[in-house]
């Protein structure tokens, strides 16, 4: 009995053991095993600074994410992932032969850049995303929480420096499986909620099938009361004119059908005051010249707004292939008119209908 109590018991300490070094080693390997994958990714690479495996929790962490392109002067990563939860449901394994998990991502970062010359841009393109998600993390994503996230678009060689983001995101997506959902559908969904410039509140929702390139798509996003001086940095950049007061609000909803895009996006301008006179024209920082061409914006708002809400809108249609959207400058021009003239739209949504 003693014998076997002694072998029991080293049995067990050598089991510990091995379990400690399982412990100690995994997220070592696991950690490299990253690095590697990340390390050839096209234009890009990545790198993770720390891996921490809870075995008994089906659990894991990845901290320090970063995603940067390889080639280029952008200043800031592409992606950024300061913490990244992943809990494996170990349930599921035995009916469908699968590992299902749900992550939780804390304080992401995503940024897009834009500039003069191809190396100041950084816009995601060179890297099938979809394939390197899988092959990084071969799961099936149940569920996925976005905290507190950034969305950015920069442009850092820009005359005034552009910096447009939406911060606060909170998001869920749901059913990133293969598992065919009621009538044979094999639909994911997202919905979520932030900030516009750290002001305006912003909604968003979508469907779409995770296992194909976006051929099928619905979305929809809503941004209300946004403080239109907040967009000046952009406005002034691209358009060469600021804004003085007012307020804005923007609808999108679009539909993908076989890879091909309809929808509409509608803005609207409300209060919206871009000229002012002493302030243009005696302003030496902008010269007289910036001054005669806000006066020619501001006025030409002035006359194409709607009179009776005071507000300046218009309804671009969306068209053609998700590759190349087809939006047209004349058909923006006469939503203008319509706006002013005929009717004054809403920030409601039209309801772009499914015929699936």
């Amino acid at each position: 009995m003693k014998r076997k109590s002694r072998y029991l018991l080293i049995t067990i300490l050598v089991l510990a053991v091995l379990l400690l070094l399982v412990h100690l080693l995994l997220p070592i390997f696991v950690k490299d095993v990253l690095n590697k994958k990340m390390a050839n990714m096209g234009d890009y690479r990545g790198h993770v600074e720390d891996v921490d495996i809870v075995l008994w929790r089906g659990a894991y962490r990845m901290e320090g994410l970063n995603i940067v392109k390889i080639d280029g002067n952008t200043q800031v990563p592409f992606l950024k992932l300061p913490e990244t939860n992943v809990k494996i449901r170990l349930r599921p394994i035995w009916s469908s032969g699968a590992l299902v998990a749900e992550m939780e991502v804390n304080g992401p970062e995503l940024n897009f850049v834009d500039g003069d010359r191809e190396e100041q841009k950084q816009g995601g393109t060179g890297v099938d995303w979809r394939e390197k998600v899988q092959s990084i993390l071969p799961l099936r994503l149940d569920r996925v929480d976005i905290n507190q996230g950034v969305i950015a678009f920069r442009n850092f060689n820009s005359e005034p420096p552009v910096n447009i983001y939406i911060n606060e995101l909170d998001l869920t997506v749901l059913n990133l499986t293969n598992a065919k959902q009621q009538e044979g559908a094999r639909d994911a969904s997202a919905e979520g909620t932030a900030l516009f410039l750290g002001q305006a509140p912003l909604e968003v929702s979508a469907k779409f099938d995770p296992l194909v390139r976006m051929e099928n798509l619905d979305f929809r996003l809503r941004m209300t009361d946004l403080e239109l001086p907040r967009m000046n940095e952009f406005a002034s950049a691209y358009g060469k004119f600021d804004f003085k007061d007012g307020t804005g609000d923007l609808v999108i909803e679009a539909k993908v059908r076989d890879s091909q895009l309809e929808g509409y996006v509608k803005p609207l301008l409300r209060n919206v005051d871009i000229f002012n006179f002493e302030q243009d024209f005696k302003d030496d920082d902008k010269g007289f010249f910036r001054g005669i061409w806000e006066a020619v914006v501001g006025g030409s708002q002035t006359v194409l707004q709607n009179q009776k809400r005071d507000q300046f809108a218009t309804r671009v249609e969306l068209s053609g292939s998700i590759d190349q959207a087809d939006v047209s400058p004349l058909q923006a021009f006469f939503g203008i008119l319509r706006n002013a003239f005929i009717e004054a739209f809403t920030s409601r949504f039209e309801q772009v209908q499914d015929e699936r």
